[in-house]
C-alpha cells in the first residue's frame, strides 16, 4: 500500500537492534521511521518543483505511514499522523485521476463530539450531474486509515465508480465519541445526508465496503441505515465474540503484529485501561444491543478467512443465525480477511450490484504493489 519494501529494511534492522518488545515505547518506535520519512518527503518536494508530478505523487503517498501504526497513541505518533496526512493530500491531488479531501459538518453529532467529518472523495473524470456514477463508501479499519485504503480509488475510478474513504469511530479523524454505542449512527447519518445532496452520484447505486474492524460497523450500518445503501460488504469484521474477555485475553499473541487488545481498548475510548475494556467490551456486541435481531437489513455480504485470529469466524455464524438473511463467503485455509482470494469475491459481488461487466483481475492490477521510483 503505497510503499517500497527496501525502504523498510534498515528500519526493521534498527528496531531489531534496539530490541523493541512489549510494553512498547511508542515515541521511540515512531522516531525510528522519521529520518527515512523526511528523506522521502524531501524527494517528493524536489520532484514536484522539477515538474515530475508522477514521482512526487509516489513519494508523497507513503511518508510517515507505518510510524503511527497501529494507532497514534503517543505525541510522536500523532505528529506522524498529521504530517502523513499533509503529504498524502498533496499526493492525491497530483495523481492523474486526482482525489480531493472533503470536510463536511457532523450535523447529527452531540455537543461533546467533533464538529466535522473529513474524508477522501473521488469522482471519475467526466462525471457530471447528467452522467452520475455509482459510489463505493469505504470504511477503514483499526490501523489502516484513509491514507492507506485510498489504494482502492484508482481501480474503482477506472470502472467509472466514485469513492469515499473515511475512518471509523475511535480512529483517524472520526468525530464520533468512541465509547458511545450510538455515536456511529449519528456520524453515518451526517455522511449519508451529504451524499444525498450530491447530484453526480447515482443514488440507487451507493454501496459500502468495510475492512477488518470497519466490518463491525458495516454490519451495524446495514441494519441501522438499511434504506440508505444498495449493498454492504463486511470484510474480516466481527460482531460479538470479538468483545469477549477470553478472546481479548489471547489476541495480543496471535496473528496481529502489534498489541491488538490494547489497540482495541484505545480505539474504543478506554486509553491504556485494557482490563476495564475487557470487562465492559461486550456492551458493543451487536447481539447484546439487539442490532442483529432487527427485522430489516440491507443486502449484506460477509467475507472472511476461516482461520482468522483477529476476529473469530464464529462472529459471522452469529450474524447468520439472526434477523434477515445475509450472503456469506468464507475463504478456506486463510486468516484475517481471507486475502488475497477475498478481494476478487467482493469485486465480483459489487460489479453485479452496480451492473458492471468487468474483470476483478484488471482492477487488482491497479493496486500500487510496486513502486516506479
Amino acid at each position: 500500500m503505497f510503499a517500497k519494501y527496501d525502504d523498510f529494511l534498515p528500519i526493521v534492522e534498527q528496531l531489531t537492534k534496539e530490541g523493541f518488545k512489549e510494553p512498547y515505547d511508542w515515541d521511540a518506535y515512531a522516531q525510528v521511521y522519521f529520518p527515512k520519512a523526511e528523506e522521502l518527503l524531501a524527494e517528493a518536494e524536489k520532484a514536484e518543483k522539477e515538474g515530475n508530478q508522477e514521482k512526487a505523487c509516489e513519494f508523497y503517498l507513503y511518508v510517515y505511514r507505518i510510524s503511527r501504526f497501529p494507532a497514534p497513541r503517543s505525541e510522536k505518533q500523532r505528529y506522524a499522523w498529521q504530517e502523513g496526512k499533509k503529504a498524502a493530500k498533496k499526493g492525491m491531488a497530483l495523481r492523474e485521476r486526482p482525489t480531493r479531501e472533503v470536510t463536511i459538518p457532523h450535523k447529527h453529532g452531540l455537543e461533546h463530539e467533533g464538529k466535522e467529518i473529513p474524508f477522501y472523495y473521488h469522482l471519475p473524470p467526466g462525471t457530471t450531474k447528467d452522467k452520475p456514477v455509482p459510489l463505493v463508501v469505504i470504511f477503514t479499519g483499526l490501523d489502516g486509515y484513509r491514507t492507506e485504503l485510498a489504494v482502492w480509488i484508482e481501480g474503482w475510478s477506472q470502472k467509472n465508480v466514485g469513492v469515499i474513504v473515511l475512518e471509523i469511530p475511535g480512529t483517524g479523524d472520526s468525530p464520533a465519541d468512541p465509547k458511545d454505542i450510538t455515536s456511529p449512527e449519528r456520524e453515518w447519518s451526517s455522511l449519508f445526508d451529504w451524499i444525498d445532496e450530491q447530484p453526480e452520484v447515482d443514488h440507487q447505486k451507493v454501496a459500502l465496503w468495510a475492512f477488518s474492524t470497519g466490518g463491525y460497523y458495516a454490519i451495524r450500518v446495514a441494519h441501522t441505515h438499511h434504506d440508505r445503501l444498495a449493498g454492504v460488504v463486511a470484510l474480516g469484521g466481527g460482531c460479538h465474540h470479538m468483545f469477549g474477555e477470553e478472546w481479548l485475553s489471547h489476541v495480543n499473541h496471535l496473528e496481529y503484529p502489534f498489541d491488538l487488545a490494547n489497540t482495541l481498548a484505545w480505539k474504543w475510548g478506554y486509553g491504556d485501561d485494557l482490563e476495564t475494556f475487557k470487562k465492559e467490551a461486550m456492551k458493543y456486541s451487536l447481539i447484546e444491543d439487539g442490532t442483529l435481531d432487527k427485522p430489516q437489513c440491507a443486502k449484506l455480504l460477509l467475507v472472511n478467512g476461516v482461520n482468522d485470529e483477529i476476529f473469530p469466524i464464529d462472529d459471522y455464524y452469529e450474524c447468520l443465525l439472526r434477523g434477515a438473511p445475509k450472503e456469506v463467503r468464507f475463504v478456506k485455509d486463510r486468516k484475517h480477511m481471507g486475502e488475497p482470494e477475498s478481494f476478487a469475491i467482493i469485486l465480483k459481488w459489487l460489479y453485479q450490484l452496480f451492473g458492471i461487466q468487468a474483470s476483478p483481475v484488471d482492477q487488482l492490477k491497479t493496486l500500487p504493489a510496486k513502486c516506479k521510483y
